[in-house]
Order: C-alpha cells, then sequence, then structure tokens
C-alpha cells in the first residue's frame, strides 16, 4: 500500500500549505483529497509536488507491505 503520511510532514516543513497548492500552484483539490485518502496519485502528480516542496519522492509517498500477502 501506497501511504502518503510523508507528504503531509514535508508540507508541513516546508512552510506551504494545501491552500497555497491549490490556489498559487493549480494542484487540484481533487488531488489533495485523494493524499489525504491515500488513493493512487499519477507520476506527473508526484513530480509536480516534489519540484513545489524541493523535495524526493520518498519525501512525498512511503510503501507500506500488506502484512496479509506473501511475497
Amino acid at each position: 500500500m501506497i501511504n502518503y503520511q510523508p507528504f503531509w510532514e514535508t508540507l508541513k516543513a516546508s512552510g506551504e500549505s494545501t491552500y497555497s497548492l491549490i490556489h498559487d500552484y493549480s494542484i487540484s483539490s481533487a488531488t489533495i483529497d485523494r493524499l489525504r485518502k491515500d488513493k493512487p496519485l499519477s507520476t506527473i502528480t508526484i513530480d509536480d509536488l516534489c519540484h513545489i516542496l524541493n523535495c524526493q519522492a520518498g519525501e512525498i509517498a512511503a510503501y507500506i507491505p500488506p502484512e496479509d500477502k506473501p511475497h
């Protein structure tokens, strides 16, 4: 499972807000909602967020292996 908890920590440390992402950088409110609900994002969106927040992809998303599935 992809988890976006690192995004929220990176966003807080950056001094930006969801408001500024939406109004200053044209990130859609639907994208913010997808981040909140750990829904899939395109790599283009992750690239945009990395550019805006000046960070690496690992500072946006983390992979959490499922406990109920074998490798």
